[in-house]
């Protein structure tokens, strides 16, 4: 009795698993909200490129800015369509002041963000791996910067850092390209804005040194370095995106504090400049200097909040379970 011959069977590969970013964005695509911040941020991005390229460009030439050029016939004028915020005390266009107070709030934020990312990724990294006494010491550290209000560490930061630019020889060759208020700020900020970053990447590595992905690579030699940069970092580094959007407007609204209070930058317009020079010529009437950058700031730092929660809520390494019950 003759049998047919047996068909060989295809194997069907499974499906590789999405990954954290491709469930996270879908995820974000769901919720409207974070898709309508999504959009405002885009266009305060293309407003910051295109003040950079309008400060470069009077920058290479040699020439004043257009922003910078008093028109002192125009002086304090309300809005109209020449002039859709109206004009200033000295007759500058409103609204091509608060175009470059988005590149300032955004050099702010980036130029910060340099400092306290490896500052306190670096820190807390160290302390959560290794634990014992220089755990105990970067503990000690930073609970002493956290100690002290923020505001006046920021200020004497600030001063120090600011004074020792303009009689550094070697920095004036810095200054020419960042201000030397913008820079001192970002190093007031970034040397006191370490210490949140700093205890989430410490609770994370405490976590991870001994999950069963670390002990095998430790147990196939790998070198602590090795282990902390890249096996560890790449499970934890979302969380340093979820830190920079949500402290991102805090910095934004530091900088207006400062320079509210003086200490902040004189020779470019930032948001925090303009509502001090503005609150001065309140009882005469103009009001639309005060509320354009007001307005400005609310809509970046509201966006800003709102994205940076949805953005966390994305990330949550529980979002794959989720998915996968859903599905």
């Amino acid at each position: 009795m003759s049998t047919a011959p047996e068909q060989p069977q295809t194997v069907t590969a499974s499906a590789s698993p999405e990954g954290l970013w491709t469930i996270a964005w879908r995820q974000l695509r769901r919720n409207r909200l974070a898709m309508i911040c999504l959009t405002i941020l885009c266009v305060y991005t293309a407003t910051w490129v295109y003040a950079e390229g309008v400060y470069w460009s009077a920058k290479i030439r040699g020439a004043v800015p257009d922003y910078k050029i008093s028109h002192y016939e125009n002086r304090n004028q309300p809005p109209s369509l020449p002039h859709p915020l109206g004009t200033n005390f000295a007759g500058r266009d409103n609204l091509k002041q608060l175009i470059q107070g988005t590149r300032i709030a955004f050099e702010l934020g980036l130029l910060t963000s340099l400092i306290v990312i490896p500052l306190g990724f670096a820190l807390g990294a160290l302390a959560g791996y290794f634990g014992g006494k220089l755990d105990s010491v970067i503990v000690y550290l930073y609970s002493v910067v956290a100690s002290v209000p923020d505001i006046l560490l920021i200020m004497s930061i600030t001063y120090v850092t600011r004074a020792a630019v303009e009689r550094s020889a070697a920095m004036q060759s810095v200054t020419r390209y960042i201000d030397a208020g913008l820079l001192s700020i970002c190093v007031g900020m970034g040397f006191t804005g370490w210490v949140g970053l700093c205890r989430i990447i410490r609770g994370e590595y405490f976590k991870h040194r001994e999950r069963q992905y670390v002990l095998a690579a430790r147990a196939l030699g790998a070198s602590n370095a090795s282990i902390i940069f890249r096996h560890i970092m790449p499970n934890v580094s979302h969380l340093v995106i979820i830190n920079f959007s949500l402290r991102f407007p805090g910095l934004i609204l530091t900088e207006v504090v400062l320079s509210y209070l003086g200490i902040g930058i004189a020779a470019e317009p930032s948001w925090g400049t303009i509502i001090n020079d503005a609150k001065q010529r309140l009882w005469l009437g103009n009001w639309w200097e005060l509320a354009g950058a007001t307005i400005a700031m609310f809509f970046l730092v509201l966006a800003l909040n709102l994205f940076g929660d949805a953005l966390r809520d994305a990330l949550d390494p529980k979002l794959r379970i989720a998915e996968g019950k859903t599905a």
